[in-house]
């Protein structure tokens, strides 16, 4: 049965710790952000037509843009799966996530996406499902992904997670406050990826050592999060950083972004996500602080810039 309006919806994400590393069996921690929010909506129509409505195109299904290839195989796995080839209908993706900015935008597309499309043929939809399908336009746009983005921007709950395992739920409760800041550069997650796989290639010792002492900070900070140790976990995204930038995924202004957090009060701040652009956080003790520091680094070049409360237990 067909239902005149099919609706979806998902959200950002943040990946606290674990970038790249997860791709390689290592732990991670991601957070999810309900308040960023992408919505899909599938409306019934007449005819055979099949369209797209969103901030980055408008038009036929047929004559997506090489950008959103994922999305069409995604529609196009949906399609087959409901029988659905000959049917109409418009698809509105609306986002408040900034596109390549490491905060889950191509994954939290496809979670929403697949909701609405089971909500307007009404077929109920377990987890699993959601994730096996979401991935299929996420091995298009960020290839081999670590199924990390899908799994938080789909969780009410911040996130442990093992590539190929379920992700178990955090219970988060920090005296302390996030500032995300965008450097108004899109991030290049695929390219990211292909350039950490040539290293580990070509110095395998050097850029696996980095990648385990990724891990091990992942399973650290669990505890840090777990019992209010703010210091620590500002220690241990310092490190992480360092792991990051020696991998080659950071660039000069998440370089600057992060130098500028540091010397304003920060207990501690790393980019988030594929890198080479996107997003950074830093960490403060203080709303007050957290306020003061956003608008300190759109005074340094930040294009926007977030903040986030981590003291409200397991959903944030």
């Amino acid at each position: 049965m067909v239902k005149q309006q099919g609706i979806g919806t998902s959200h950002a994400k943040i990946i606290l710790m674990g970038e790249h590393s997860v791709v390689y069996g290592q732990p991670a921690i991601a957070l999810p952000l309900p308040n960023v929010k992408l919505t899909a909506t599938i409306e019934h129509m007449p005819t055979s037509e099949q369209v797209i409505a969103s901030r980055y195109y408008n038009g036929p299904l047929s004559q997506l843009p090489p950008t959103m290839r994922g999305i069409q195989k995604l529609i196009g796995a949906l399609t087959q799966r409901f029988a659905g080839e000959k049917d109409g209908w418009r698809l509105t993706i609306a986002s408040e996530l900034p596109a390549e900015r490491g905060m889950g935008s191509s994954a939290a597309t496809a979670i929403a996406i697949v909701r609405a499309f089971f909500d307007y043929y009404e077929k109920s939809l377990d987890r699993t499902t959601l994730l096996q399908l979401a991935d299929i336009e996420e091995e298009v746009t960020h290839r081999s992904p670590s199924g990390l983005d899908a799994a938080t921007s789909s969780s009410a709950n911040p996130l442990y997670y093992v590539k190929g395992q379920a992700g178990q739920p955090l219970k988060l409760k920090l005296t302390a406050t996030m500032v995300i800041a965008d450097t108004g550069i899109k991030g290049v997650t695929k390219e990211a990826i292909t350039d950490v796989q040539a290293l580990i290639r070509k110095n395998p010792a050097s850029a696996n050592q980095h990648i385990n002492h990724l891990g091990a900070l992942v399973k650290d900070v669990r505890g840090f999060l777990e019992h209010n140790e703010v210091g620590k976990l500002g220690m241990a995204l310092d490190a992480a950083q360092s792991d990051l930038v020696a991998l080659g995924v950071s660039n000069d202004q998440l370089d600057h972004l992060v130098a500028v957090a540091r010397a304003n009060g920060a207990r501690g701040a790393k980019l988030t996500g594929g890198g080479r652009g996107g997003c950074m956080f830093a960490i403060m003790e203080t709303a007050l602080g957290a306020r003061k520091l956003a608008s300190i680094l759109k005074k340094n070049g930040a294009a926007q810039t977030w903040i986030q409360p981590l003291d409200q237990g397991g959903t944030i």
